[in-house]
This record gives C-alpha cells, sequence and structure tokens, in this order.
C-alpha cells in the first residue's frame, strides 16, 4: 500500500490541490529558499573570482542532491512524513496558479484595463511590460501560458512520477539554477553554463510530450491540428532554447496566432524568431481557447504519467 500511495496516489493528490489551491502567496514556497540559497552561493563564488565554470559544476551538483536528501529524509519521518512528501509534490507543481493568473490577464484586458493587464502580466514575464500595446500583451500572454505549460507543471510532473518527490525536487532546482544563472551575458555565461546544459537535457522530453499533447487535445476540441503538426517542428528549431519553441510553436499553430518577433528585455528589444502563422493577431477568443486547451492538455499528461509510469513502477 506504501509503494502504491507514493507512486500513484500522491501525484495524483498533488495535482488536485494544485488544481484547487494554486500557490498560496503567504506560504514560503522552497523555490525561495532555494533562490536565496543560490544568491549566496553566487555572492561566495563571485567574491573568491578564481573560475566561475567550476563553481557553476559545483553547484549543479551540491544544490540538487541536497534538495534529493532533503526531502526524502524528511519522508521517512514517522506518521507526518507521508504529508510531507504530499506538500513537495504539491508545491512542485503550477498549473493551477498559471491558469488563473493567465485567466486574471485575460479579463483586465477585455475590461480595457491594460494598465492593470501589464502589471498582472509582469509578475509572469522576465521582459519589459511598460510599453505592450493590447496585441502586445495578448502575444505575450500566450507565450508565457505555453511555455510554462511543459516547465511549471509537465516537467515536474515527469520528475514527480519517475523519481518522487525527492527527484522532482532536484529537477525544480536546476530548474530555478537555470532560470537565475541560465543567461548568455558577461555575468552569467560562465556560472550559469552547466545548470544551462543541465536543464535543456532534463526538459527534452517532457517539452515534447507537451506539445503532442496540445496537439491531440486541440484536435479534440476542433482547432487546425494537422496544419500544426506539418509546422511546428520547423518553427521550434528556429529557437535558441531545445525545448521551448516545443510547446509555443504548437500552440501559436493550433490557434492560428503569432508568437515572437520584437521583444523588450531590461530596456533592450530583441528580435525573437516569428512562431505560428505570421501576422495573425490574438484576440479575446483565441486566449480563451488557449487557456482551456492548456488546462486538459497538462490534466491529461498528468492522467498518462500517473496511469503509465506509476503501473509500471508499483508491477515491478
Amino acid at each position: 500500500m506504501e509503494s502504491a500511495f507514493y507512486v500513484l496516489l500522491l501525484p495524483a493528490l498533488a495535482v488536485f490541490l494544485d488544481a484547487r489551491l494554486g500557490d498560496p502567496h503567504h506560504f514560503p514556497h522552497p523555490v525561495r529558499f532555494i533562490g536565496k540559497g543560490l544568491d549566496s552561493f553566487e555572492y561566495l563564488a563571485r567574491k573568491i573570482g578564481r573560475n566561475l565554470h567550476l563553481a557553476g559544476f559545483l553547484a549543479l551538483v551540491l544544490f540538487p542532491l541536497a534538495a534529493w536528501g532533503l526531502v526524502a529524509w524528511l519522508m521517512v519521518i514517522p506518521y507526518v512524513g507521508f504529508l510531507i512528501g504530499l506538500y513537495f509534490a504539491y508545491a512542485g507543481l503550477a498549473l493551477g496558479c498559471l491558469l488563473r493568473e493567465c485567466r486574471e490577464v485575460a479579463s483586465k484586458i477585455d475590461r480595457g484595463d491594460l494598465s492593470g493587464a501589464r502589471m498582472a502580466l509582469s509578475m509572469l514575464v522576465s521582459r519589459d511590460t511598460d510599453a505592450l500595446d493590447e496585441q502586445g500583451i495578448r502575444r505575450t500572454l500566450a507565450e508565457t501560458l505555453s511555455e510554462n505549460l511543459n516547465d511549471g507543471f509537465v516537467a515536474p510532473l515527469f520528475y514527480l512520477v519517475l523519481l518522487g518527490p525527492g527527484g522532482m525536487w532536484a529537477y525544480k532546482t536546476v530548474s530555478t539554477m537555470d532560470s537565475m544563472w541560465g543567461y548568455k551575458t558577461e555575468a552569467y555565461r560562465k556560472l550559469g553554463f552547466a545548470a544551462a546544459k543541465t536543464d535543456d537535457i532534463l526538459a527534452y522530453v517532457p517539452a515534447r510530450i507537451t506539445a503532442w499533447l496540445l496537439l491531440s487535445v486541440g484536435k479534440g476540441r476542433g482547432l487546425d491540428a494537422d496544419t500544426a503538426r506539418r509546422c511546428f517542428r520547423k518553427d521550434a528549431a528556429k529557437m535558441e532554447s531545445p525545448n521551448a519553441g516545443w510547446p509555443m510553436a504548437a500552440a501559436a499553430w493550433l490557434l492560428q496566432g503569432q508568437m515572437g518577433g520584437a521583444t523588450v528585455y531590461f530596456g533592450k528589444v530583441k528580435e525573437k524568431p516569428v512562431l505560428g502563422p505570421e501576422g495573425k493577431l490574438w484576440d479575446a477568443s483565441m486566449i480563451r481557447k488557449l487557456i482551456a486547451v492548456c488546462q486538459a492538455t497538462g490534466y491529461r499528461a498528468a492522467w498518462i504519467f500517473i496511469l503509465l509510469f506509476g503501473g509500471i513502477q508499483t508491477a515491478f
């Protein structure tokens, strides 16, 4: 029963809690503690300043192993270990919160509150939102929703079912390192190299699963999945990231809305590759459909992972 609980029931309960509760803002999240630890490590690494490449590789070994070990240790505490495991499993998923925040941005746009929409959107993205017009807000919303469907839900769930809460948080730690250090700038090129490459490897399979499930769900909802299937892989290959373009391009072609183009990061314009049909604008109906498709895709992934991988593990 214990094996079945951890492999099958625990992920299912975690998905349920994520859908119902999201990420309570008043409750400290494990990612924040990881971030503080990485900040301290970065400070020491730069203070010593000898070899940032080596420091990045050292962090890549120490932090994910520490996260995995801590979670695994806490889960064996008598009587409360399974509740601790459930908390970490739930805390590692972010679909419920992502969907709610995307609906909030979409609602503000529909009410004509572009200032409020920009502010709410800035909580979801690292790019500058101050100068975005209505179409820019919608396009940015579509991009971050489709990309984070994998990064915030499908990939963590994949590792939760495969490796348990400890393995999930080892992955989340690598992902957090990539988010903080994985920039191709002079400041982070060396320190973030190991984390960025490892995150690319770990997200490779989940990103492709996400894209194909998006097409499957979209086809069932009457969207043009056949055109998307023919076109999205060529567009996905345009992206710098080997993974981000897969769910983004799949969503862009399914909904027939352009992603990419001129984007402002930290005051500088970056020309991102165009994904989807060029020149096709996003409207309110398209955004609503995308939110619904992403929600259904996430929960379809959950059932497939839990029943398939969980079933295999309990059988052996």
